[in-house]
């Protein structure tokens, strides 16, 4: 429900014409200002003989060339920052852990920005001033902490700043502050709806009331564990480091329908992730995005390897993505056969006997590659139990994805996590 007082529902209160006014200002203010500060891109645009000015409508940004996680990289850590580096109040970074960080800088102006997108998805999520929200996000270089929590503040909420890790401390915490809001991975949360059956707690009886899970893709069969078994209602919040952190889109509470994208700040194209032309709305593609009005490190048609699509707009003015179904550089083609973790999750869910949390594996046996599903059990699974569960897992995916794994069930918590994630994907094969 929006707020007729808000300033921060301003831009959901626009016409269509009025909303592709603002973008078609803001784009050519944010070509500009890339142009003009950062080095990477005026070489990049003259390369592709392009000119800010040559961009009179929207449809005009086709003509201009992507940015890529390795153009990040290659410019590590300062040369994508359109500022001086004095200008700068704050810096983020990726993990790092597939090669050189991701560095983004925000200055003082876009620090305000993020918090009010984060707040605008908090309230389009159902929260409101005066409630207390539990963020488990990661705190540190990763967005999701620092993101959700000066939101939250920004909206007017009491911030539980839990962080990741601690699941028993957490669970302890939910009961004794009483949020009703929680941020945090899908993942984690299926951990703690464990914990509280653990400690005897039913999760049904808590506090919560919403869950706004994002920083890894999840599905409808996870949405429908999380929202029977804690009885709450489950939203997507969408966003990426790159692009400024959590909140460049978010699910409605009231329609649960996808994500809408805050387009008067962010800029959405749906691109062939093999050709790069892009698609007409409805079809899936990889998801693009340009920045309208960030300051310290504008992107223009940053590639964002997430495949969805773009549909209208219903609980607001602004189009809404899919859920995000995967990864293009997550796409595991097994034996002529392409599979996504997220088809693997889904079959997980329906399981008896393992949790929902899982690892792909990809081996190679002679010539032929190889994916071995490990999934973890269930605290209170037998033997018997693993076994059937392997069986199952392997039989479905062979029924509904079309190729053979090996499956092993593992001890629960024993595979590796990092702020709150699971590596959903184990690349052991040889290289060259």
């Amino acid at each position: 429900m929006l707020d007729a007082t808000d300033p921060r529902d301003e831009g959901e209160r626009l016409g269509l014409d009025e909303l592709r006014a603002l973008q078609r200002e803001r784009l050519r203010a944010s070509l500009r200002h890339a142009y003009a500060h950062v080095p990477f891109y005026r070489a990049a645009f003259d390369k592709a003989g392009v000119h800010p000015d040559d961009c009179r409508e929207l449809a005009d940004l086709a003509r201009f060339p992507f940015t890529t996680k390795a153009d990040l990289r290659e410019n590590y850590p300062y040369g994508m920052f359109a500022v001086p580096r004095e200008r700068v109040r704050r810096i983020h970074a990726s993990s790092g852990t597939t090669g050189r960080p991701t560095v983004v800088g925000y200055t003082e102006n876009d620090l305000s920005l993020w918090a009010d997108m984060v707040a605008r998805s908090i309230r389009a999520a159902g929260g409101r001033p005066g409630d207390t929200v539990h963020v488990a996000y990661g705190y540190g270089l990763f967005t999701g902490g620092l993101g959700a929590h000066y939101g939250a503040e920004r909206l007017g909420c009491t911030v539980v700043p839990a962080s990741g890790g601690m699941t028993s401390r957490q669970v302890q915490l939910i009961q004794d502050l009483k949020p009703g809001i929680i941020m945090v991975t899908p993942s984690y949360m299926l951990t703690l709806l464990d914990e509280f059956e653990r400690q005897g707690v039913d999760p049904r009886g808590t506090s919560l009331r919403v869950g706004i899970f994002g920083a890894e893709p999840w599905t409808e069969a996870m949405r429908r564990e999380i929202e029977e078994r804690f009885a709450i209602d489950a939203v997507d919040i969408y966003g990426l480091s790159e692009v400024i952190g959590p909140g460049v889109a978010q699910e409605c509470v009231e329609t649960k329908d996808g994500l809408h994208i805050w387009e008067d700040h962010f800029y959405p194209e749906i691109v062939d992730p093999l050709t790069g032309a892009v698609l007409p709305e409805g079809e899936e593609g990889e998801l693009v995005f340009t920045s309208l009005t960030k300051e310290a490190m504008p992107v223009i048609r940053y590639r964002t390897r997430d495949l969805t699509r773009l549909l209208p707009g219903t609980a607001r003015v602004f189009r809404r993505m899919r859920k995000v179904t995967g990864r293009s550089d997550d796409m595991v083609i097994l034996r002529g056969v392409n599979l996504f973790p997220t088809q693997i999750e889904e079959i997980v869910l329906r399981t008896p006997g393992v949790a929902p949390h899982f690892q792909l594996r990809l081996t190679r046996e002679g010539r032929l590659d190889a994916l071995t599903v490990r999934a973890e059990a269930r605290p209170d699974a037998t033997p018997e139990d693993r076994d059937t569960a392997a069986r199952a897992i392997a039989a479905a995916v062979k029924d509904g994805v079309g190729v053979s794994v090996a499956v092993e069930v593992v001890d629960p918590e024993s595979l590796e996590r990092s702020v709150g994630k699971i590596r959903r994907i184990v690349d052991l094969r040889p290289r060259g």
